[in-house]
């Protein structure tokens, strides 16, 4: 289990992208919707992912609503706002859909081999960034902590950790870090005090994986949060006592490249920084150029917290659901989201 995560090019694996798999430092593939033409094809791909190597970590972007790299075959998942509504009139009701959205994610991904999903999203919608939106449970903090710890519930009783994102918090400006530079510049007590405590309360019911954002938070730190110590070892990791693994967002996003223009560069920054795994992704020379020149001996811990991301159909088994709840579940979140 090693270090980067990369992405594959189409629907089955060409010659460059086996050459990438089976470099050394490559612990992992993130799927897109270019990756996906139809559930045997999925199945296929994952397939000859696992007889390169037995051992790769293999996720996806899978929330519900405008994030949903799987459609055809798939349970249409809700955005999660719309559960976040239903929170303020029926807040059981809003957590078993939550809950449901969960098992199902992990059911529906774990059948083709997916070890995890990049989900939750934990950012607060403060009504002005450009990319959360209606991703974001909600914009007050108590539905969110209810909403995405039942949904961080129900991946782990399909046998899936959760990850959540964008630490430590992404939904208060409007700048979109996929395009640009951005910048928020509250005091670290503000966000201590708000988005902070979301992931500190996920924390605390064993959310085991976390992607921080790669937004300046300008008074606390010159450097992105996926890129700075301070957030990712003084705040998550000893202020909040995070002892999971840590995943960088994709490092090719023009907030990232801006740090540096080196891509080997900005991988040593995150992996200094805290990083377990980084993420390289929708740039192919970035990936060849990294994989020549990055020097990096792969720290133990990190290994072992990884391997704790493998997607695991024991763990956590209850008797909340079994499979023959699948298409009673994918019915009921058919129904609320008509």
């Amino acid at each position: 289990m090693t270090c980067l995560m990369i992405d594959i090019e189409g629907f089955e694996l060409k010659s460059a992208d086996i050459r990438r798999i089976r470099h050394p430092l490559v612990g992992g593939v993130i799927l897109f919707s270019r990756n996906f033409d139809g559930q045997d094809q999925l199945n296929d791909l994952i397939l000859a992912v696992r007889e390169i190597r037995k051992d790769f970590l293999i996720a996806v972007d899978h929330e519900g609503g405008r994030v949903q790299r799987f459609r055809e075959t798939f349970t249409a998942l809700p955005d999660m706002n719309f559960i976040g509504q239903i929170f303020d009139q029926d807040k059981s009701k809003a957590n078993k859909i939550a809950r449901s959205v969960g098992w199902v994610i992990a059911k529906e991904l774990g059948a083709v081999g997916i070890d995890f999903s990049f989900t939750p999203v934990l950012d607060i919608n403060y009504g002005a960034s450009s990319i959360i939106g209606n991703r974001s449970f909600h914009s007050n903090i108590e539905p969110i902590i209810n909403l995405s710890a039942a949904l961080h519930e129900g991946l782990n009783y399909g046998g899936m950790q959760g990850v959540g994102k964008h630490f430590p918090g992404h939904g208060y400006i409007k700048a979109d870090t996929h395009l640009e530079t951005a910048i928020d510049s509250r005091l670290f007590d503000e966000i201590r005090n708000s988005d902070m405590r979301v992931f500190e309360s996920l924390i605390k019911v064993g959310l085991f994986g976390v992607m921080p954002s790669h937004v300046i938070y300008s008074a606390c730190d010159s450097r992105p949060s996926g890129l700075s110590s301070f957030w990712l070892q003084e705040q998550l990791r000893e202020s909040l006592g995070f002892n999971g693994a840590i995943f960088s967002d994709d490092m090719s996003m023009n907030a990232a490249v801006l740090c540096s223009d080196n891509i080997t560069d900005r991988v040593l920054m995150a992996l200094n920084a805290g990083c377990d795994m980084v993420l390289v992704c929708n740039s192919p020379n970035d990936v060849d150029s990294l994989l020549d020149n990055l020097d990096w001996s792969v720290r133990q811990n990190s290994v072992s917290r990884l391997l704790n991301m493998k997607l695991n159909f024991e763990k956590n088994k209850v008797t909340i659901y079994d499979e023959s709840s699948l298409k009673e579940v994918q019915v009921f979140i058919k129904n609320i989201t008509k």
